[in-house]
């Protein structure tokens, strides 16, 4: 039996896995990019996943570091690698040492400390960039990439052999392409992501919004969470095709966010909103 029931949702050729409720637990996996976003409590269906890609060190996210990578080797996996902020690098090696300890096993891992603007290769084309939210120290969020090479507009009436010929010569005659295929926000107050040309461009958009009544106006700036007075206006300028919504307090039902949201944006914005713990959405498994 698996460890968690989770949502699963299905954009184009990508499978989203995840489970997502404010201050109990947020895990997004995408096999197919080979990317965790967040482990939550490290559930047994994104163990295979290679990469986590950690938002920030808040337990709810981050709880399932230790069993992800311990599961890992006891499988016969490779090492897992985790992306994290900087300031989590020593408590995470810490809690790691203190589980071999207590299990008798050194836990590997491949632990890559990341700031705003680097970039780590997944896959031959296959990028995650790194950029800055506004939510615990030293947080920060991710977009997944694809980068290709197209051929530069003047030669591209050329023949194969006179391609083959100018690259003998050491000339470059492509130029480097990006798609931004999922940016993943984690936990973070208001931020003009639309600023962010990769992020505001990213085909799938996964953001927290997790407050909705006008009362908790307050608690959303306490926790360092946006608030949909705010969440609205920014997606409205944001050009994702599909907008998944993470991170619902206990306190706002699915049914009352999803109406709110219907209320407060505009239609062809709401059109591509999808609220990750709405089983409606939800694919069965074939």
């Amino acid at each position: 039996m698996p460890s968690h029931n989770l949502a699963r949702l299905e954009i184009g050729d990508l499978e989203i896995l995840g489970y997502s409720v404010a201050g109990e637990e947020t895990v997004i996996g995408l096999p197919q990019l080979d990317v965790c976003f967040d482990i939550g409590k490290a559930p047994d269906q994104l163990i295979s996943i290679n990469h986590v890609l950690l938002t920030h060190g808040h337990m709810d996210h981050a709880a399932g570091i230790a069993y992800y990578l311990s599961h890992r080797k006891f499988n016969g996996m490779s090492e897992g690698t985790v992306l994290t902020p900087p300031n989590t690098l020593k408590p995470i090696r810490d809690i790691l040492d203190a589980w071999g300890r207590l299990d008798g096993n050194r836990i590997p891992v491949n632990l890559v400390g990341v700031t705003p603007g680097d970039q780590y290769p997944l896959k031959p084309n296959l990028i995650a960039r790194v950029f800055p939210t506004k939510h615990s120290y030293q947080s920060v969020g991710f977009s997944v990439i694809e980068t290709r090479k197209k051929l530069k507009a003047e030669y591209l009436g050329l023949t194969g052999p006179q391609i083959v010929e100018l690259k003998k010569q050491g000339i470059e005659i492509e130029n480097p392409v990006e798609i931004p295929l999922v940016s993943y926000l984690g936990d973070t107050s208001y931020v003009d992501f639309s600023q962010l040309e990769y992020v505001s461009k990213s085909k799938i958009l996964i953001a927290e919004c997790t407050f909705y009544e006008d009362e908790h106006t307050e608690r959303a700036d306490a926790g360092k969470h946006m608030h949909i007075d705010e969440f609205g206006p920014l997606l409205e300028r944001m050009e994702n095709e599909y907008i998944i919504i993470t991170h619902l307090t206990h306190r706002t039902s699915v049914v009352e966010a999803r109406n709110m949201l219907e209320k407060r944006l505009p239609g062809e914005v709401y059109k591509k909103v999808i609220i990750l713990m709405d089983r409606k959405n939800w694919v069965k498994k074939r």
